[in-house]
């Protein structure tokens, strides 16, 4: 028995060193796009507008169109009112006060305000940044991504490794590229 136990984990082992990263990435990608879906049906979202990228699995979800027609391009600075939450509803961030106070968040030597970023320049998680460029100054949206355009295999803080996560945003300001041509 104790041979077939070993024998087994051998064959195990030199399978899955087989496997490249390439192919691993696309089984976690698909097992997201399944949580994603599994949380979808769960926990609907009213919506007024949604789009879901082919590319990426990233679903956005428009809460709000403010019809404000001022886009984002890249190289403008941006202020992003947000709150982060994985599959479960955990609210791991957010810039709000009141969504930090009402989930054991809150940080006395924090301020909370809109988070200022340049869009283009890598400073957020590429799903958060990919949501924020398909708004228009005011509009609030729900972004939803898969674990590869969050924190991958990595995780950060409280957020473990390959989670997709939802980001509430609201995008309050677009301050323009002042090198960009007119």
């Amino acid at each position: 028995m104790k041979r077939v136990g070993a024998l087994l984990l051998s064959v195990v082992w030199v399978f899955s060193g087989c496997v490249s990263d390439e192919e691993n990435a696309q089984i976690l990608f698909e097992r997201d796009i399944q949580k994603i879906e599994t949380y979808i049906t769960q926990n609907p979202i009213a919506s007024v507008k949604d789009a879901i990228d082919g590319g990426t699995g990233i679903r956005m979800y428009w809460i709000k169109l403010s019809g404000s027609g001022h886009k984002v391009s890249l190289g403008d600075t941006v202020s992003v009112n947000y709150t982060g939450k994985m599959l479960d509803n955990l609210v791991f961030d957010t810039s709000i006060d009141s969504v930090a106070r009402a989930n054991n968040l809150f940080n006395a030597n924090r301020t909370y305000e809109p988070y200022r970023f340049i869009i283009g320049r890598g400073m957020v998680i590429p799903g958060f940044e990919f949501g924020v460029f398909n708004m228009e100054k005011g509009d609030k949206a729900t972004v939803i991504m898969p674990s590869l355009y969050a924190y991958g295999s990595r995780g950060e803080g409280r957020i473990p490794p390959n989670a997709p996560l939802i980001f509430e945003l609201e995008l309050v300001d677009i301050k323009d590229n002042p090198l960009a041509d007119d």
